[in-house]
């Protein structure tokens, strides 16, 4: 794991255009940044989906037009800490559902925290956690010919580009039998007087989830950057419908990382893209589906229109 970090921070470092993978945000820390972040006034997204989750619950379950008889198998991609899932997995309980939840998570200190609140919360639901990949993990499961429904909440597919996330869909669904469902959670398009505080919040939790890669390099990799020496710089285009959060380097300077033995060279003003979230609407999200085998079965929204689940089928 450490080498694969290691080699992605070389390519993205390495790159005119400095990138670093937002998939390194969550170790213990960024996890727990990041539950702060969801409680934020500003994060709309979570409250958004909680409240789809909270007051259709029983539509959403009738949307997955599942059989109360056939046992299937419920998968979360990027589970987090489940408060949303939570709810769907009380009902499904109550009407007498047969399944097991499978959260899937790069975070196994995110998935050890949710399989201990579900002990404690839903007894009877039975949680069988799966630590990794995407697609490993659904590889692992692929041939147990049992009906799937997978999860892909909180608008984590918007942080992909288009053209990775239409890929992804497609391998998804590759994965996947006829009539499967995939439940996939995208923030809408909407003003920046409301997007960009979700990603600089007055409080300052954002800034630090951003600058604690920096710090999970220098305990990790053994860099030395100077976290003081960056800034948080989000930056949400209102036209394109994608949000970037950026690592603004303060001063000319320089940084050793042991881990690959080289040293990167940032000057004042320069950037390190680290995350996209990317807003969508029908026509998006229809692109997105054009190469692959999911159709839209059921759309649902909050009240104000900022967020969707789209509940998709597998053809």
């Amino acid at each position: 794991m450490i080498e694969e970090f290691a080699n992605n921070v070389d390519a993205g470092l390495s790159q005119s255009e400095k990138t670093l993978p937002s998939k390194y945000f969550y170790d213990k820390k960024g996890d727990a940044l990041f539950v702060q972040i969801m409680k934020m006034p500003e994060y709309y997204l979570t409250r958004c989906e909680m409240e789809i989750f909270s007051t259709q619950t029983l539509a959403l379950i009738e949307s997955f037009q599942a059989d109360k008889n056939v046992y299937f198998e419920l998968i979360e991609l990027g589970a987090g800490d489940g408060s949303k899932t939570r709810k769907l997995l009380a009902a499904l309980s109550d009407e007498g559902y047969q399944f097991d939840y499978m959260p899937v998570d790069i975070s196994q200190n995110a998935l050890d925290q949710l399989e201990k609140s579900l002990q404690q919360a839903l007894p009877h639901v039975s949680v069988i956690p799966k630590h990794g990949d995407y697609f490993e993990m659904l590889g692992s499961v692929k041939d147990s010919h049992h009906p799937k429904i997978v999860l892909f909440l909180g608008s984590n597919i918007g942080n992909m580009s288009d053209a990775i996330a239409s890929d992804f869909l497609y391998q998804l669904g590759a994965n996947l039998s006829k009539n499967d469902k995939l439940l996939l959670g995208t923030d809408l398009i909407k003003p920046a007087d409301i997007v960009l505080p979700a990603y600089n919040d007055e409080s300052g939790i954002t800034r630090s989830f951003n600058i604690n890669l920096l710090h999970r390099m220098n305990a990790e990799l053994g860099a030395n950057f100077d976290p003081g020496g960056f800034a948080h710089a989000p930056e949400y285009d209102e036209n394109e419908g994608i949000a970037k959060s950026y690592l603004l380097s303060g001063c000319d300077q320089s940084v050793d990382i042991n881990a690959i033995g080289k040293t990167y060279h940032f000057h004042a003003g320069e950037k390190i893209h680290t995350e996209i979230s990317r807003k969508y609407n029908d026509e998006i999200v229809c692109g997105l589906l054009q190469q692959t085998d999911f159709s839209i079965a059921a759309k649902f929204t909050d009240k104000n229109h900022y967020f969707a689940d789209y509940l998709l089928n597998r053809n």
